[in-house]
């Protein structure tokens, strides 16, 4: 049975190369749960980018050694791109690895970056997400509603299915966002980071 002391925590790793300070905010029971299931989706979703890479390959092999394409192959490899990249927003916010701009911030001092965390996401992140959600959602629905296809001969059918990642990732990032700001809350009433990993 192997040591929990001398287990390699990634996310804290990850986190101090990226100068990042989310390490130190603690876990609520909530928060804990939200991101565990970000984490998995993140870990599945990740196969994506091998299936992409088989499939530029494979379109590559036919279009130059038997001159041949298939329409549905090349947007499906463009819809593919797209959903991982969507998909992956909330794995990488929970691991702080999106751009930031750091020049000030930085030099703060931590308890004036969880303010501006909470504020950000308070009026910026998850409103952003609700109102883009309240415009996918009929979205979504008319393409499915329509049954809608590909305008191109022999492209995609059923475009709802692709179109409903949409949905899918803003649910996911208003998870992720939801989970930053409890975390941010737990830090300024001195929360310890001990229950960060007594839960992990």
């Amino acid at each position: 049975m192997s040591d929990p002391s001398t287990e390699l925590n990634l996310a804290e790793i990850e986190a101090k190369l990226s100068h990042s300070n989310i390490a130190e905010l603690p876990h609520t029971k909530v928060s804990h749960c939200l991101e565990s299931f970000i984490e998995k989706m993140g870990q599945c979703i990740s196969w994506i980018w091998l299936a992409l890479m088989l499939l530029i390959v494979g379109n590559a092999l036919m279009r130059y050694f038997f001159n041949t394409t298939f329409v549905a192959l090349e947007e499906l490899q463009w819809h593919l791109y797209a959903v991982g990249f969507m998909l992956g927003l909330s794995y990488c916010f929970i691991h702080d690895g999106h751009v930031r701009v750091d020049a000030l911030a930085e030099h703060w001092p931590m308890k004036r970056r969880v303010w501006v965390e909470i504020v950000g996401i308070s009026l910026l992140l998850l409103p952003f997400c609700f109102v883009m959600f309240s415009y996918a959602l009929p979205f979504v629905e008319r393409s499915y509603r329509l049954n809608e296809v590909s305008p191109s001969f022999d492209g995609l059918p059923m475009r709802w299915i692709l179109k409903s990642f949409i949905l899918i990732a803003l649910a996911l990032l208003i998870m992720a966002a939801t989970s930053r700001w409890l975390r941010c809350v737990a830090f300024l009433r001195g929360v310890s980071t001990h229950n960060r990993h007594s839960k992990g």
